[in-house]
């Protein structure tokens, strides 16, 4: 488990159902926590390297990302790069992440590796996020063993909880075996559609099922939100006045606002 002693409050973002808005979630999320001048370390632990070019890196020019601290143990300090936002720091991944899923299988304690990399900036950080790819593969088991709390995006469609019960068995096994102290830090309605009765029966259900752990706060369904990767941007530089902007304004605040409840 990380350090009781670690400053940093460590959020994983997972759904092994794809095209839910975890990256979106991730990087507008990191941004609205450096818009508020929390040190903020965004993670991206996806081969996709979508969060990586979300934020305007470009994985072409990169000599390092996330592989070559897990695998071949270079200091964690120095995969980090900046991005537009002074707060806002990412550890970038690249396509040679999917060799160490690979590489790591045979490895003991092979799932506590990202763990044993954060340890090195648990002290620089208020928040690291790790945006986690689309499965519950040995990458994702990483950043539930290494974090603190679970968010889940939840897409408001028709099958939006189907599939939710295994990524919830293995957050109990991770809890139960690996990461005692792992909870949930909320499940986030996404792409919500006030006018679709769809959108309203999803949120029903969500908060019917997971009771308090819903946020307040939903994502709607807006274009900017779906432009703002291809210019390299957090919807809150691409355009902050946007409906999908203000959600994740609103979504940073209610974290911050939890993380001192918690603490108080």
């Amino acid at each position: 488990m990380v350090e009781i002693f670690s400053m940093s409050h460590i959020i994983c973002i997972a759904n092994q159902k794809g095209g839910v808005g975890k990256t979106t979630t991730a990087v507008n999320l990191g941004a609205a926590l450096a818009i508020a001048e929390h040190n903020t370390l965004l993670i991206d632990c996806d081969p996709q390297g979508n969060a990586t070019t979300g934020v305007g890196i470009n994985k072409a020019e990169l000599t390092k990302n996330l592989y070559h601290g897990l695998i071949q143990k270079e200091s964690a300090e120095d995969l980090v790069v900046d991005t537009d936002l002074d707060y806002l720091k990412v550890i970038p991944a690249g396509i040679d992440l999917i060799g160490a899923e690979v590489e790591l299988i045979s490895q003991p304690n092979r799932e506590t590796y990202l763990q044993d990399l954060l340890k090195q900036l648990a002290d620089d950080y208020a928040y690291i996020l790790l945006d986690c790819p689309p499965s519950l593969n040995i990458l994702t088991v990483n950043a539930l063993t290494a974090a603190h709390t679970l968010l889940v995006p939840l897409q408001c469609e028709f099958y939006a909880l189907e599939g939710l019960s295994q990524l919830l068995q293995t957050f109990k096994r991770i809890k139960g075996y690996l990461n005692p102290g792992l909870e949930i830090e909320g499940v986030l309605l996404t792409m919500f559609d006030k006018r679709n009765n769809l959108s309203h029966q999803v949120a029903e259900e969500a908060e019917k099922y997971f009771k308090n752990l819903v946020f307040k706060t939903r994502i709607p369904r807006n274009v900017r939100l779906g432009e703002a990767p291809s210019f390299g941007k957090p919807i809150l530089l691409y355009d902050i006045a946007s409906q999908g902007a203000q959600g994740y304004l609103a979504l940073g605040k209610e974290i911050m606002n939890g993380r001192r409840e918690k603490h108080a």
